[in-house]
């Protein structure tokens, strides 16, 4: 499998005549840089040379290509057309005119933790190419070393007619490297889960909030049970609704770690529906379809329709809204966009807070289908770093809620789905 992270970087004017992207894999299978002449101002010849001898130094299979912006290309399906072309598994990093993706083949490297090191690389070097990519080489090495990708090859019996010395003397290098290897990945393990607790923190604000919300709208319910007219179909969705409630604090209590708030999100989008089809019965009206909830803000309960919307810099597409929203875009206004905090504290849309909020999405959406979350959030930083998918939503699109269990390849975790694709967030290359 193949995951991506893409991030978008500066306008670079307008497109240009492109290289055949068979060329490209063609140049690729021989050098492990390809700079198209006109994106040279990117990655001059100089730079180009170093960072392939920093690549052949190491023992992963990378290939970096610096492309001029050209709509032939395909926009985010240039991932899997040159994955494709080449045939070989490995680490892709592309850079095409404005933008930035790097992507991997599982079994050279997981495809969260290609998506972690091209955005940190990026965080670290903006407006710096080759800085970029240096530090996203050097990175991928390492990471590939830590996480068994490399390894000490055995040695033949070669010389051990030279006595016990040299045998005891590579005994200790072999040591030595053991305790270096034990060294390092205990170092790792340890900044890992440094790094989860810190998510887990920074995500865990998020879902109090939610859960307090979720609260606020049970005390504005106004629900007696005993009232006259109440029938067995409203205290089931009562029920239900107040199970969501204990559901979501009970999971946000035991979460250890940024995957677990997912269960969190799954009762509260359960008791949600429960809310809208209870409020529907009282007021006599039709029962709400079982949609996904509102895009713009899961807090506003579950969808009626879909409408157009593009992120800034991406491409339209067709996403979940409640009527609220739907008439503010109507309207020419914008959305109630649901912001979370970052690692900084900021607050931003969550679809730009980064992977730290993937399993939180991953239990609103989830079960609704694999293809739904790859669609909705192509193009943002959040998407970059679900990995590779296909894109199956749009107008038409069905929804088919599946009770949470047939969320695709799961969110944080590793590579989503199974193709090679991918779309493109914020940044600066």
């Amino acid at each position: 499998m193949f995951a991506v992270a893409t991030v978008f970087i500066a306008p670079a004017g307008d497109a240009r005549s492109a290289t055949d992207l068979d060329k490209v894999a063609a140049a690729l299978r021989d050098d492990p840089v390809f700079v198209d002449p006109d994106a040279s101002d990117k990655l001059p010849e100089a730079e180009a040379e170093r960072l392939t001898e920093q690549i052949r130094a190491g023992d992963v299979p990378i290939y970096v290509a610096v492309l001029p912006e050209d709509s032939s290309y395909g926009g985010e399906a240039v991932f899997d057309r040159l994955r494709s072309e080449v045939g070989r598994p490995g680490v892709y990093a592309v850079a095409l005119g404005s933008r930035f993706g790097a992507a991997s083949d599982s079994d050279v490297l997981s495809g969260s933790t290609a998506s972690e090191l091209a955005q940190r690389n990026l965080r670290e070097h903006p407006g710096e190419p080759d800085r970029i990519l240096d530090g996203f080489v050097a990175d991928v090495q390492s990471a590939a070393r830590d996480g068994g990708g490399g390894g000490y090859g055995e040695r033949d019996g070669a010389g051990s007619g030279s006595g016990g010395g040299l045998l005891v003397g590579f005994l200790v290098v072999l040591a030595v490297f053991a305790l270096g290897g034990v060294f390092l990945t205990r170092r790792t393990r340890k900044q890992r889960e440094r790094e989860e607790r810190a998510e887990l923190e920074q995500v865990r604000k998020a879902v109090e909030e939610d859960i307090t919300s979720y609260g606020e709208a049970l005390d504005r319910l106004d629900f007696s049970p005993s009232a006259p007219g109440v029938t067995q179909e409203m205290l089931d969705d009562y029920r239900r609704a107040l199970d969501a409630y204990e559901k979501a604090k009970d999971a946000s209590a035991a979460a250890g770690r940024p995957d677990d708030m997912r269960a969190v999100t799954e009762a509260l989008e359960d008791g949600r529906f429960a809310l809208a089809s209870l409020e529907a019965r009282r007021e006599g009206r039709e029962l709400p379809e079982r949609r996904p909830p509102c895009f713009f803000d899961p807090r506003h309960g579950p969808s009626v329709r879909d409408v157009e919307w593009a992120p800034p810099s991406g491409a339209p597409r067709d996403v979940p809204v409640c009527a609220a929203d739907a008439t503010r875009i109507e309207d020419g206004l914008d959305p109630a966009v649901r912001t979370v905090p970052t690692a900084t504290g900021e607050r931003v849309p969550y679809w730009d807070a980064g992977p730290a909020y993937g399993p939180w999405m991953g239990g609103y959406y989830g079960s609704y289908g694999s293809m739904l979350l790859p669609g909705l959030l192509f193009g943002t930083i959040l998407g970059s770093s679900m990995g590779g998918w296909g894109y199956g939503y749009g107008p038409g699109w069905g929804y088919g809620h599946s009770g949470g269990d047939d969320f695709g390849g799961g969110f944080g975790g590793g590579d989503f789905g199974g193709g090679f694709g991918g779309g493109f967030g914020g940044g600066d290359f």
